[in-house]
């Protein structure tokens, strides 16, 4: 792995926290992800699962994580199983985890080969009532793959019909969407990486570089800043592209006059960053530009203080819809008319502003949350409204990452990555 050992101590915490809320007699699996082919031998780059990974900091392909807190025998309370390694496979593939380093990395001190994992898992399902299965619940999934969790579950079902089941989902969901200091650390170090990468753009964008090249100075100060790459497909939009929201072709060169949109972030030992910034190619915004740069400005300052515990996400978006109205009128795209004749289920600011505010962020850049729950201190939003003019050819968005506090307002994780306008211009002109 390229980045830092991190404190087991999280791994440890965080598998405590699980079983405190598992039924008695109860077993929890977690399998990591499979490898998947492209063709021929090769295969993708592997990613761990997330689950796993939060519960263990294994970050190895073929890996399993059992708990099972009332076991018999106090080793098997928590237990690794990992692909057994050799001379050979060290040679062909590189080091992989011995029974030594998984301790030092997972904290657990119990730790099987893999081929032993049916003999162990069925002497311990003898002595358990229920099974909790790990489930992929997030509200975002779309997943039609199997996995290998999916072949888990299928195949233990059929072996144990006698068991109850349980859902691993809805305790990870809880657990993960609050973050511990050890977690937010990992965050920062993303965000900071992301930092390095977007500094290093303003240097070098002007009319007639290609998106593409843009993409791949940021690869290149990721790299060089320990992270694997980016934490999700990035977005290189200049001109009308800054209007296509999920555009990630980023093939096309940037003119004079255009905005170019950034939707970017690094990741860093699994964790991610997420951040969006609109920048003139050119290195000067015109009046219409920066007015509309501006008022997205202040919807994101404004939303970011209504990121506090206890605020509900739903109503949480109806009060940026408020402020963002508040924004439109003011720039004329909107008139009162339009505002009192809405049609509440699709409010007026929609045609301008169509996609969600914020959302959960850290091991998965669409994180884990529960979105009926208040929201409580810890936690890590993105904040990231936008004003779409595909009639005026652009659009912008901008991006920071917030960690909600106990008292006061959020944490700005990206309060260090240039963001007013005037500081771009500075920048890009140097």
């Amino acid at each position: 792995m390229k980045y830092n050992r991190i404190d087991s101590t999280l791994f440890t915490t965080n598998r405590q926290n699980f079983m405190a809320q598992m039924a008695p007699k109860s077993i929890a699996v977690f399998n990591s992800n499979d490898q998947y082919p492209v063709s021929a031998d090769t295969l993708l780059p592997f990613e761990q699962h997330r689950d796993i990974f939060y519960l263990s900091g294994v970050d190895q392909e073929e890996s399993i994580l059992l708990m099972f807190p009332d076991a018999a025998e106090p080793e098997h309370r928590e237990v690794l199983f990992l692909r057994e390694t050799n001379a050979h496979i060290a040679v062909w593939e590189g080091a992989k985890l011995t029974k030594e380093a998984a301790l030092a990395t997972s904290g657990i001190k119990t730790v099987y080969w893999l081929y032993e994992f049916d003999r162990v898992f069925f002497q311990l399902m003898t002595q358990a009532d229920t099974i909790y299965f790990n489930t992929n619940e997030h509200y975002r999934q779309a997943v039609e793959t199997q996995t290998r969790e999916d072949r888990f579950i299928e195949a233990t079902k059929k072996k144990f019909p006698a068991h109850r089941w349980a859902k691993s989902n809805p305790i990870l969901q809880s657990l993960r969407g609050v973050k511990h200091p050890i977690e937010i650390d990992l965050i920062s170090k993303a965000c900071a990486i992301t930092n390095k990468g977007f500094r290093r753009i303003l240097k070098m964008v002007k009319p007639g570089v290609w998106e593409y090249e843009i993409e791949a100075e940021f690869i290149h100060e990721f790299l060089c800043n320990r992270s694997k790459g980016f934490a999700y497909t990035p977005i290189i939009a200049s001109g009308q592209n800054n209007n296509v929201l999920h555009y990630i072709e980023n093939n096309k060169q940037c003119q004079e006059g255009d905005l170019l949109l950034l939707d970017v972030g690094a990741e860093y030992a699994n964790y991610s960053s997420d951040m969006t910034r609109t920048i003139p190619v050119s290195g000067r915004f015109t009046k219409r530009q920066k007015d509309i740069y501006n008022a997205v400005l202040r919807v994101k300052e404004e939303a970011t203080k209504l990121l506090v515990p206890g605020a509900f996400w739903k109503s949480y978006h109806e009060e940026v819809g408020k402020i963002m109205t508040s924004e439109l009128l003011g720039l004329g795209l909107l008139d009162k008319a339009d505002v009192q004749n809405q049609n509440p289920e699709k409010p007026a600011y929609k045609k301008y502003f169509m996609h969600g505010t914020s959302h959960h962020m850290g091991l998965d850049t669409h994180d884990y949350g529960l979105l009926f729950e208040p929201i409580t201190a810890n936690m890590v939003f993105t904040v990231e409204p936008g004003i779409y003019l595909p009639d005026e050819g652009f659009g912008v968005r901008l991006e920071d990452d917030v960690v909600v506090q106990s008292q006061g307002d959020p944490i700005n994780l990206m309060a260090d990555i240039p963001i007013l306008a005037d500081e771009i211009e500075t920048l890009m002109n140097e």
